[in-house]
C-alpha cells in the first residue's frame, strides 16, 4: 500500500481579478496560508501560466516550480476542463461555450475545435516539463442533449457519438503517451463520460488505451445515484487522480436528479464544502488507499452556501485529517510464526 498525498487546490474556483488571487505567486502564498501542499493549475486563460510557453520553455517552467517551492508548494497536476470541452461539442453548446476558447477562435466551430486540440497537446508536453504524470480534462460533450430516450433515440445515434468521440481523443491520447502523460476525464454531468458505463464504451472505442484513465470526483456521482464506494471497486486501476469535493442528493416532493432548472441553493443535488455533505470520504480514504492509490488529494472547492476562504482553510485541514499513512508491517506481526512446513503440516493434521 501507499500513502496518498495532499493536500492539493484546484486553484480555478480561487482565481480572481483582485491580489492575491489574480497570479500565481499570490495565490501560492494563500494555498500555504491555508495550509495545502500542493495546485492544481488550470491551463485556459492566461491569468496563472502561459500554456504555450510551459511546453516550449524549460526555463520557464522552472522559474514556476522554483517560486511554487519558495512557497512549500508544487505542482500536483495542470487540468485543461474548457479546452477538453471544446474538443467535442454539440452544436446546442456553441453560444453557451463559445468564451471558453481564444477570442480569435470564437463563432467558429471548426476553429475552435482545432484550437482545443492543439491546447491539449500543448498541456502534455507542458505536463511532462513540470515533472508531473497525470493531466486532469473533461471529455467533451457530443451527445448530452440525447440523455434521455425520448424522442427515441435512431439507430446508431449513440454508437455514433461515441465512435466520433474516440476518433477525435486517440491522437490527443497518442500525443500524452508520447509525453508519459496519464488523461484523467473527470467523470461529470454534460460530458459523455459520467458515469462508468459512459467510460467504459469511451474505453473500447480506444483501444482500452494506458493513457485514457479517470479523475475521480465522488460529488457527480452522488448526484446521479451512483454507489461511489463500489465505482472505486470496479475502475481502482483506472482511477490515477482525485478531487475531495462533497455533496448531498435530498429529492423531495417536487424535484429530483434533474433539479427542475432550479439554481443550485433550491435543487435537490448540491455540492457542499467537505464535511458538510452526505460522502463517506473516511470510507474513500480507506478504500483508494487499500488499492494503492498514491495520487493526489485535491480539493475542489464548490460550495453553495459557505463562503471560499473558510471552505478552503476546512477543506485543507480535513484532507490532511482524512490521509491515512499507511503501516509499514501488519498491526498482529507481534505475534507471527515464523513459516515452518513441518509445523504447519502437524496443525492441518497431515
Amino acid at each position: 500500500m501507499k500513502t496518498i498525498q495532499g493536500p492539493g487546490v484546484f486553484l480555478a474556483q480561487f482565481a480572481g481579478d483582485v491580489p492575491p488571487y489574480n497570479t500565481l505567486e499570490g495565490l501560492a502564498g494563500w494555498a500555504k496560508d491555508k495550509g495545502f501542499r500542493g495546485v492544481e493549475i488550470p491551463t485556459w486563460g492566461s491569468r496563472l501560466i502561459d500554456l504555450e510557453k510551459a511546453a516550449e520553455s524549460q526555463t520557464y517552467v522552472d522559474e514556476i516550480s522554483g517560486m511554487l517551492q519558495h512557497y512549500d508548494l508544487v505542482v500536483t497536476d495542470l487540468a485543461s476542463h474548457l479546452q477538453g470541452q471544446l474538443v467535442a461539442l454539440h452544436p446546442a453548446f456553441d453560444l453557451p461555450a463559445d468564451s471558453f476558447a481564444a477570442s480569435k477562435v470564437r463563432n467558429n466551430p471548426q476553429a475552435r475545435q482545432e484550437w482545443a486540440v492543439r491546447q491539449l497537446m500543448l498541456a502534455a508536453k507542458a505536463s511532462r516539463r513540470f515533472g508531473v504524470t497525470k493531466h486532469v480534462t473533461f471529455s467533451g460533450t457530443l451527445l448530452w442533449p440525447y440523455l434521455y430516450p425520448y424522442p427515441q433515440w435512431p439507430d446508431g445515434l449513440i454508437d455514433a457519438g461515441f465512435d466520433e468521440l474516440a476518433r477525435r481523443w486517440l491522437p490527443i491520447l497518442n500525443a500524452f503517451d508520447d509525453e508519459g502523460i496519464d488523461i484523467c476525464f473527470e467523470i461529470h454531468p454534460t460530458e459523455d463520460l459520467h458515469d462508468g458505463l459512459t467510460f467504459e464504451m469511451f474505453l473500447e472505442r480506444v483501444n482500452h488505451h494506458q493513457r485514457c484513465n479517470i479523475m475521480y470526483d465522488p460529488s457527480h456521482l452522488i448526484l446521479q445515484s451512483i454507489d461511489y464506494l463500489a465505482y472505486i471497486d470496479h475502475y481502482h486501476e483506472r482511477i490515477k487522480a482525485f478531487h475531495v469535493k462533497d455533496a448531498e442528493f435530498r429529492p423531495n416532493g417536487k424535484t429530483g436528479a434533474y433539479g427542475g432548472y432550479q439554481p443550485w441553493i433550491s435543487r435537490a443535488g448540491r455540492f457542499r464544502s467537505p464535511g458538510d455533505g452526505q460522502t463517506d470520504f473516511g470510507a474513500i480514504f480507506s478504500r483508494l488507499t487499500g488499492y494503492g492509490f498514491d495520487g493526489w488529494a485535491v480539493l475542489e472547492w464548490e460550495c453553495c452556501l459557505k463562503n471560499s476562504e473558510d471552505g478552503a482553510a476546512e477543506g485543507a485541514k480535513y484532507i490532511a485529517d482524512h490521509i491515512i499513512g499507511v503501516s509499514e508491517r501488519a498491526f498482529d506481526d507481534f505475534c507471527k510464526s515464523d513459516a515452518d512446513q513441518e509445523v504447519n503440516k502437524k496443525i492441518l493434521g497431515l
